[in-house]
Formats: structure tokens, C-alpha cells, sequence
């Protein structure tokens, strides 16, 4: 049935959740999975009064959080998925707009189902808070399981 599963994580207690299930089904099915962190870009409007070189600092400081945060993220999902016994890769990207880099990465990948969590949210919250989640289901052309 599905045979690449992608997962998405930030690290946090709900995302390993979907990281948790994700690593269930592949097992059960026989399928690979990708998991995947989009961290933020350094956000250079915020600091564009700063001199030059305190620009500079900032920014390789967010490099250096963004990798270790990251590092640290994969890790744990690689222990997983080892522990699992399901073959996987980690990917690692940086974009504005998560849900684009995610879909982006299942096209790429051929991933035929992405596995997810959902802060489940709903009414006004929901809208103004326009999770992550909800912008991968309704732009996404592969199929998305959403863990709660």
C-alpha cells in the first residue's frame, strides 16, 4: 500500500507523537520513511539596524541553534526508527513556510503519505493560527494521516 512515508517533526512532545505512529505504520507496512525539519531562516528584517558585524554575529548564531536544534531533533527520531528496525533518512531544511518545504519534500522523495500531528485546533484559532498541518491538507496532493 504505501511504500515511503514521510514525517514531519519540530522536536516537540506532539510532533513525536506523529514520529511515534509514523514509525509504527512503515513497520507494519514494510515502508522507508523520510522525516523532516524545517527550521526557520535567519530573519534578517529583524536586525537590519544592527552594525554589520553584530549582523553577521546574529546570524551565525542562529546557524549554530538552528543546526544543534536540528541535530538534536533528527537524532532522536533516528534512534526511533532504528529501535523500529524501519529503514529511514533525515532531512533538514530551512524555509519561511513549512507546510511548502514538507510538501515539497514528499514530491521530491516520492513519498507516497505524509504522517502528521495536529495541535487540533479549531474555529478562530484555527484560522488565525493556520496550523502547519491544516496548510499541508489543503495544499498537498498525497495523502495525509494526521495523529492527534
Amino acid at each position: 500500500m504505501y511504500r515511503h512515508i514521510l514525517i514531519p517533526t519540530d522536536g516537540s512532545e506532539l510532533a513525536e507523537h506523529g514520529v511515534i505512529n509514523g514509525l509504527a505504520l512503515a513497520k507494519s507496512l514494510g515502508a522507508k520513511v523520510s522525516v523532516i525539519i524545517v527550521e526557520e531562516p535567519f530573519d534578517w528584517l529583524r536586525v537590519s539596524e544592527m552594525p554589520g558585524r553584530r549582523i553577521s554575529e546574529e546570524s551565525e548564531k542562529h546557524a549554530e541553534q538552528v543546526k544543534k536544534h536540528a541535530a538534536d531533533v533528527l537524532s532522536r527520531a533516528s534512534n526511533a526508527a532504528k529501535q523500529a528496525g524501519v529503514s529511514y533518512d533525515t532531512i533538514q531544511v530551512e524555509n519561511e513556510q513549512p507546510f511548502k518545504a514538507i510538501i515539497a519534500a514528499a514530491e521530491d522523495r516520492g513519498c507516497d503519505l505524509i504522517v502528521m500531528s495536529s495541535h487540533g485546533r479549531s474555529g478562530l484559532s484555527s484560522v488565525l493560527l493556520g496550523s502547519v498541518t491544516n496548510k499541508v491538507l489543503t495544499h498537498t496532493k498525497t495523502p495525509v494521516l494526521v495523529c492527534h
